[in-house]
């Protein structure tokens, strides 16, 4: 059955629960130290990787816009710079793993793929933001480590949602819906 002839209701219902996890681990992400403000792991991000294959469209943007809002809630930046810096990278970075996830299939580029994938975009139009408001032409100082955070936690997180998916009875379920 196709992502979108899914119910509406076990959709919400999947989103509901990713949701939470994101903000869960939005939670535990703010308890640990970032060398630079709008730096982060990306450990919400798991549940938006665990979501490509199982929700449509619509409810992939609703997830992104929970992940976004909750966890600019929790860390107390809705109203910050850092706030557009975590915009610009969740949109560009869900838009880009969503596309890539659809045009080419699950065989051929795994989650550690589209998670880099992702690491690489949400890091690099964060660092477009960041040459032009902040830092100017002395960005090229941070490049190198952003980028190397980047690759080391995209393939984490790449890594953990591949054995998640592997593994889970509760994901392959909602693969059979």
């Amino acid at each position: 059955m196709s992502l979108t002839a899914r119910s509406g209701k076990e959709q919400r219902r999947t989103v509901a629960l990713l949701g939470g996890f994101c903000l869960f681990l939005s939670t535990i992400e703010y308890m640990i130290p970032k060398p630079l403000p709008f730096m982060r792991i990306g450990l919400a991000n798991a549940p938006l990787l665990i979501a490509l294959d199982i929700v449509s469209f619509k409810y992939f943007v609703l997830l992104t816009l929970i992940k976004l809002f909750g966890q600019a809630i929790i860390t107390g930046t809705l109203f910050s710079y850092v706030f557009l810096f975590s915009l610009v990278g969740t949109w560009v970075s869900a838009g880009f793993m969503y596309l890539l996830r659809r045009t080419l299939s699950p065989k051929r580029i795994s989650f550690i793929g589209i998670s880099l994938i992702g690491a690489f975009f949400s890091n690099g139009s964060q660092l477009a933001l960041a040459r032009f408001f902040i830092f100017g032409e002395g960005i090229r100082f941070l490049i190198p480590p952003f980028l190397g955070a980047g690759i080391v936690t995209g393939m984490t997180l790449g890594l953990f949602c591949e054995t998640f998916a592997a593994g889970s009875r509760w994901y392959k379920a909602r693969l059979a819906l």
